[in-house]
């Protein structure tokens, strides 16, 4: 397994990570010994870099987390997030980023994951009514505690990172990209590799619309968000199953499945960037991993740019209350 390095913060962590979120909540039902068998899997195949949230599954995440980093904390590079205030039954809150809120979140994930610190901590998504400097200096404070080692953003504007970056340094941020999520191109990925911040891309495989595997709501369990993402429905989804299926013929001329010509995309295309497909089964784990030995020249790397278009892709990437949350 390649790596790469976390930013300045003098972490290397594998060239693709594992997004955690699917193992607990939102893409249909899960099983804690399949997702267990396959975080195994995934430190024998290299990957060191694990990405979860307290909002997934209600803690559910971090506690399943937890069990499977006992006698095996120093294997694992761990990214875990606040901000995405949920009730005990999994009602929406809202986003905080106040500095109480800051300190009382980081210590329930410490409890639930059992750990004594966290690897990298992000601010899920950005609160507007708390300065981002007010928002960071707290995370600062644990890093000086002990209780965090490095911070990252999510989501967030490149004026909110510069601003963040001011308080103290930024490691990582995570924000969608992939072949149909384009937007970090028009100015964040810059900034990152100026400031001497890594790109974590989540959902690079497009919440597996990328993979080919996905080509109806029907196919989805009743309660899969998908099945209300405009990206997956009506006109939209007919648009972007065109693409999909210029992207699997892209795919076997190589010998690759389309979710490896995905993944190799990101990594030919920015060094400084490390994506994290998320998967509780083994076959996509390896499958993914494989991805890091394809190598796609500079002229197939535009014919994708071109295939991929921003204006070929149908449909925002959340419903309408998820896309006003974000690039604040």
């Amino acid at each position: 397994m390649d790596h790469r390095p976390l930013g300045r913060s003098g972490l290397s962590v594998s060239a693709i990570g594992l997004g955690c979120m699917g193992m607990s909540e939102f893409y249909g039902p899960s099983d804690d010994e399949q997702s267990l068998a396959t975080l195994a899997a995934a430190l024998d195949l290299g990957i060191n870099f694990f990405d979860t949230a307290d909002m997934y599954g209600v803690g559910h995440n971090e506690r399943l987390l937890g069990r499977f980093l006992k006698g095996r904390r120093e294997k694992v590079i761990l990214a875990t997030k606040f901000g995405n205030v949920r009730g005990p039954n999994g009602e929406r809150l809202g986003v905080s980023g106040t500095p109480d809120y800051v300190r009382s979140a980081c210590d329930a994930s410490l409890q639930r994951l059992g750990i004594d610190t966290i690897d990298l901590y992000y601010q899920h998504r950005v609160d507007p009514r708390t300065p981002i400097e007010e928002t960071v200096g707290a995370m600062k404070g644990l890093v000086e505690a002990g209780k965090v080692r490095f911070l990252g953003l999510s989501e967030c504007s490149v004026e909110t990172l510069r601003r963040a970056h001011a308080v103290h340094p930024i490691s990582a941020v995570q924000i969608e990209y992939s072949l149909w999520s384009r937007d970090p191109e028009a100015g964040m990925l810059d900034a990152c590799r100026e400031l001497g911040v890594a790109f974590v891309a989540y959902s690079p495989l497009g919440r597996s619309f990328l993979t080919g595997t996905v080509t109806s709501p029907d196919s989805l369990a009743p309660d899969d968000f998908r099945r209300a993402n405009p990206r997956f429905t009506g006109a939209a989804l007919a648009q972007n199953l065109k693409l999909t299926e210029a992207l699997k013929d892209f795919a076997a001329a190589k010998g690759a499945t389309s979710a490896q010509i995905a993944l190799a995309w990101i990594l030919g295309k920015q060094e400084h960037v490390v994506p994290i497909p998320g998967t509780r089964r083994l076959k996509y784990l390896e499958e993914n991993a494989a991805a890091t030995t394809i190598r796609l020249a500079a002229d197939e790397i535009a014919s994708l740019d071109a295939l991929f278009a921003p204006e070929a892709v149908a449909g925002t990437r959340y419903p309408e209350a998820g896309m006003a949350q974000l690039g604040l």
